[in-house]
């Protein structure tokens, strides 16, 4: 095991961590400075306008020292941080209405150019959950198909328009929340579909995409038949090494789902949860808003580190993976600069006029239907 203090630095590489505020206060500078997180990651909440985004994410950049992810959950439709600066961005079912591949990919160069505009570089999307009756309340526009040949030809080529603007991107929920009829926000939802169910259609996405998508995010449901237990996918070695890792042979960063959910709380408290994320392979933990999950969580993974050996070992391999995807990471080093209100209007204008030709295409082909 590494000595103390050296642990102690690198624990923070774990970490994506949300915040209050719109502005840099000493309170999170102080955060940043100790804990020296992997990433951070801005809610609507976080965002007021496109300079001061953008001067917001600088600030959190100037606080540490490694190549910093800079994230957001940013779909278009329901899952939209930037509507009121933006404008709104179409939802994937829509584009995906229209049949057509090339905005498919426009979909994503859009949201990736609108991310980089703000001065992001990692965008948490797309979702690759089937679109199955189960879940149509709970995911609705955000979910494209029940064909996982389908699914997965959306998300190529949305992760390929992030791609093309600067932009890492994400497929999620793994395993898949296709079958789950409970909000992952407020419960645990609990899958009951066979193994072989589950490899055929829901997780056949992360099969296809396995090389193209440089995060895959896990999900907060359990799935008895897999695990006979009701271990949430997020905390479950099983899904994590033993599926996603070794059977699928998926080698980019894993991340959790937000572990201040109700679905994983109702599992763990916050600083285990995390502890068994890094514990079942994940590697980085997402924890989105309250500063005091995220100082118990660090302080959490540290204490085990120092504890147990074997967790130590588990640590500094997704710290090193986390430091060598930064270091070979273009989209990491680039950093646009701060957005003038030309810039913001061109984006306003292009994503006004994108949400209009999914309309009309989609006009089109209920007419030639």
């Amino acid at each position: 095991m590494k000595k103390k203090d050296s642990i102690s630095e690198e624990i923070g590489q774990l970490l994506i961590v949300g915040f209050d505020g719109t502005e840099m206060s000493p309170q999170l500078r102080s955060l940043l400075t100790r804990l020296q997180p992997a990433g951070v990651i801005l809610f609507a909440r976080n965002i007021t306008s496109g300079e001061q985004t953008h001067r917001l994410l600088h600030a959190c950049r100037s606080c540490v020292s490694t190549p910093l992810f800079t994230c957001v959950d940013m779909e278009g439709g329901r899952v939209d941080r930037f509507r009121n600066v933006t404008g709104a961005a179409p939802a994937a079912a829509d584009v995906f209405a229209t049949a057509d591949s090339r905005l498919y990919r426009r979909h994503g160069k859009i949201i990736g150019e609108s991310c980089r505009a703000l001065g992001f570089n990692t965008d948490f999307a797309p979702v690759v959950d089937l679109a199955f009756e189960a879940s149509r309340k709970v995911m609705s526009s955000r979910a494209v198909s029940a064909d996982p040949r389908d699914v997965a030809a959306y998300a190529r080529e949305f992760l390929a328009g992030l791609r093309s603007a600067g932009i890492l991107g994400a497929i999620k929920h793994f395993p898949g929340l296709g079958e789950a009829n409970l909000d992952t926000h407020h419960e645990l939802p609990c899958v009951e579909k066979s193994w072989k169910k589950l490899w055929d259609a829901d997780i056949a996405p992360y099969r296809a995409l396995r090389r193209e998508s440089p995060l895959v995010l896990v999900g907060h449901a359990a799935y008895p038949a897999v695990t006979h237990d009701r271990t949430p996918a997020s905390l479950s070695k099983k899904w994590i090494t033993e599926v996603l890792r070794k059977k699928i042979g998926y080698r980019g960063l894993v991340v959790s789902d937000d572990l201040e959910m109700g679905g994983v709380l109702k599992a763990a408290p916050i600083e285990q949860a995390a502890v068994e994320h890094i514990r079942a392979g994940g590697d980085l933990c997402l924890i989105c808003h309250i500063e005091e999950h995220v100082i118990r969580s660090y302080e959490a993974l540290l204490k085990e580190a120092q504890r147990d050996g074997r967790f130590a070992r588990r640590v500094n391999e997704s710290v090193a993976r986390v430091l060598a995807f930064k270091k070979k990471s273009k989209e990491l080093k680039r950093s646009a600069p701060v957005p003038t209100a030309a810039k913001l209007a061109k984006v306003s204008r292009q994503l006004w006029e994108f949400s209009e030709q999914v309309r009309l295409a989609t006009i089109k082909r209920q007419d030639e239907a």
